[in-house]
């Protein structure tokens, strides 16, 4: 074999080797394969909860009664990291015609609501409001038209400042 072959071949080898590094620097695209989570747009009522214990709106205390729950059209901002912007809105307890609190209101997708909460969630069109972590917080939710809508309130307001002054 002359030399000029052999060159030829070392050049050969040595092209292809370059290309499958190539390859193996530029990752693949992956596909987009879970679909965006929608929430609806614009204010809804999401229904009427009864609040068993006092708890905290916005820093402001909410008594125990019985509310309407609407969603507004207002985005929670700044963003939490990793959701999607129409996912955080507020929330207004409303008795009658007149707002008693406000609050930050979770939206979660139908597809998704396993990966975040745990116990059992409430019928479509219904709704459950639970004490959680040792009654530090008052947990409201309602699933309604293919989304869950999780409110958190820190326990207390009302009562815990009547409790105090005794």
């Amino acid at each position: 074999m002359s030399k000029p072959w052999i060159l030829v071949g070392m050049l050969a080898v040595l092209l292809s080797a370059g290309n499958v590094l190539a390859q193996h620097q530029t990752p693949n695209q992956q596909p987009n394969t879970a679909p965006s989570p929608t929430a609806p747009t614009g204010e809804l009522a999401l229904g009427t909860v009864q609040i068993p214990h006092a708890a905290t709106a916005d820093g402001k205390p909410l008594p125990p009664g019985k509310y309407q729950i609407k969603l507004t059209a207002q985005e929670a901002k700044p963003d939490a990291v990793g959701t999607s912007g129409n996912l955080e809105r507020w929330v207004e307890f409303l008795q009658g015609t007149t707002v008693k609190g406000r609050e930050v209101v979770t939206i979660v997708p139908q597809s998704e609501i396993k990966m975040v909460v745990k116990d059992a969630p409430p019928a479509s069109g219904a709704s459950k409001v639970q004490m959680l972590k040792g009654n530090e917080y008052l947990r409201v939710w309602i699933n309604k038209g293919g989304n869950h809508y999780l409110i958190h309130l820190p326990a207390g307001g009302a009562d815990a400042s009547a409790k105090t002054k005794k």
